[in-house]
């Protein structure tokens, strides 16, 4: 287990997506990959990528040599404050994100193939170590980063964008894997672009996720008309990094619009976007932010957390936060006025859930109103005892009240849970809520336990106290290929293996007779020649 603070503290509900870095499986052609990748980007980068890549690299321990061990750069990441940890391709979005706000790098622990050293159409170590790891060493990006995973990871998904999620992934293994028919890789593609199709309506994850690749990804800084490189999928590409900057791809100012333009991971990029400098990229997700429910709240917070199928968070004025799947929401004259969720839910405040209201005493959902007490000169949240005495409104009698809404509630109160100065939860028992002649809530329900507030000013992805939730991310059912190599591919790495030797100053290695043999016996493998050419302008140098 890694010391590194960050990785320590994630959540057990992440690291079901952890795997093994298996760095045994690294053949000594991986190796060569990693060496040429860096080497040729190295030399063109230093030229056009923002200036914090190069001082990153020497920064978060990425070697030029040979491909980095994740407990390596644990141990110097967490010098800057951060962390990595290897995973198998592709996750989620939202779980991509909620290992960014914390501060914590997924790192695709496979690397490209020699088919795919100029682009490669699966995340890979290459892509996440030698791309994403050395910009983050720029503390105001490092900043942008985290606050885009906190944004990001309480952004609703549709029920369709996990399904789209899965054909990318899907198509993306297909592609990395040189041993896949042609025609799988057609199929994969199609059923793609159908998923696509059959998206809808954008959800804010998808919006998200589109600022997250034309920034994080594929972003270019500085001036519009000779900007430098700083996005990871640029940095760690050797064809996209010198065709990014040409004039054919269309270069754009980086403005909240992006959000609308949608991508394809497995192609090169049609137009790019440019911001001036790292401040402007948390400027314009803090003006998405303010689009998204966890800040606007209200009848359009509720409904994408009801279209999303999943677990959400409702969060009235007085802090109070209903976590469940919401089902149903009563609108009158516009206005939410009471909402349901089904199934096991949870009331909290400050993301910890409140005593006796956990799932087992709300086992088969909630429902309560949203709204001001009738007669009430104050917001509901903030009576005391004594003014609920003055509304008849008191401990263990029978009471009749009703919101402006209309929504009415008999019932004898039983208990009311306040914490700083405010009301959270009102229960009652033999309670009766209607509205509009409409039953809400029947005494043979149990107890009503109704939440408090004026409003939903926040609504948002996922439950509020995650540990008393039990929340459990299932890693991808579909593995990433372990590549099979032939007899004869296996020969080839032992020369690989004899070039590394060699270039390690190998003695009884001698490089007349090792490039005879490459170029008489395996004149197609380009790579290995490439190793040799370098050792021996090395040598010659």
């Amino acid at each position: 287990m890694t010391d590194n603070k960050a990785v320590k503290s994630l959540p057990g509900y992440l690291k079901g997506y952890i795997v093994d870095q298996h760095y045994d499986r690294y053949t000594a052609r991986d190796h060569a990959v990693w060496r040429y990748v860096m080497r040729k980007n190295l030399e063109y980068l230093s030229k056009v990528a923002h200036k914090s890549y190069i001082e990153g690299l020497k920064k978060t321990g990425i070697f030029i040599d040979r491909i980095p061990r994740i407990e390596e750069m644990n141990d110097i990441l967490g010098e800057i404050g951060w962390g990595a940890v290897a995973v198998d391709g592709f996750i989620p979005p939202a779980a991509f994100m909620e290992f960014q706000a914390h501060r914590v790098l997924v790192i695709a622990a496979d690397i490209r193939s020699v088919e795919h050293i100029q682009y490669t159409p699966a995340p890979d170590i290459i892509h996440e170590a030698a791309g994403h790891a050395p910009i983050i060493a720029d503390e105001e990006y490092a900043s942008y980063l985290q606050l885009f995973g906190e944004i990001g990871s309480k952004a609703f998904s549709s029920k369709n964008d996990y399904a789209l999620y899965e054909e990318i992934r899907h198509l993306s293994i297909l592609k990395a894997d040189p041993n896949t028919p042609a025609h799988k890789i057609e199929e994969a593609e199609n059923a793609l672009a159908q998923s696509i199709d059959n998206l809808g309506v954008p959800s804010e994850m998808s919006l998200i996720r589109n600022l997250h690749w034309w920034t994080v990804e594929y972003g270019l800084i500085g001036d519009i008309s000779n900007p430098k490189i700083y996005g990871a999928g640029l940095l760690s590409s050797l064809g996209e990094s010198r065709s990014a900057l040409k004039p054919d791809v269309i270069k754009l100012p980086y403005t909240l619009d992006a959000m609308d333009y949608s991508f394809d991971i497995t192609k090169p990029q049609p137009q790019l976007f440019v911001t001036p400098d790292f401040k402007h990229l948390t400027k314009v997700l803090n003006q998405f932010a303010d689009t998204m429910a966890l800040r606007t709240g209200g009848l359009d917070g509720i409904l994408k957390a009801q279209r999303s199928g999943r677990v959400a968070t409702l969060v009235y004025s007085s802090g109070l936060q209903v976590s469940g799947k919401v089902t149903d929401v009563l609108v009158h004259e516009g206005q939410p006025v009471y909402i349901n969720t089904s199934g096991e839910t949870i009331l909290c405040y400050n993301n910890k859930v409140l005593e006796g209201h956990g799932k087992n005493h709300h086992k088969t959902g909630f429902g309560s109103p949203i709204g001001k007490i009738k007669g009430s000169l104050k917001p509901t949240r903030f009576l005391t005892d004594s003014d609920l005495q003055t509304m008849k409104i008191i401990k263990g009698y029978h009471s009749v009240f009703e919101f402006e809404s209309g929504v009415k509630v008999e019932g004898v109160l039983q208990n009311v849970h306040r914490q700083d100065g405010k009301i959270l939860v009102m229960s009652f028992v033999d309670c009766t809520v209607s509205h509009n002649g409409k039953t809400l809530f029947e005494p043979a329900w149990g107890v009503f336990d109704m939440a408090v507030g004026e409003k939903i000013v926040s609504a948002s992805s996922g439950p509020a106290d995650y540990d008393t939730w039990g929340l459990v991310y299932e890693s991808p059912k579909e593995k990433t290929h372990v590549i099979q190599y032939s007899d004869a591919d296996k020969k080839v790495f032992t020369l690989y293996e004899k070039a590394a030797a060699l270039r390690g100053g190998d003695g009884s290695i001698l490089f007349e007779d090792l490039w005879h043999e490459v170029q008489t016996h395996f004149p197609d493998e380009w790579l290995l020649t490439a190793e040799l050419k370098a050792f021996s302008d090395a040598k010659d140098s």
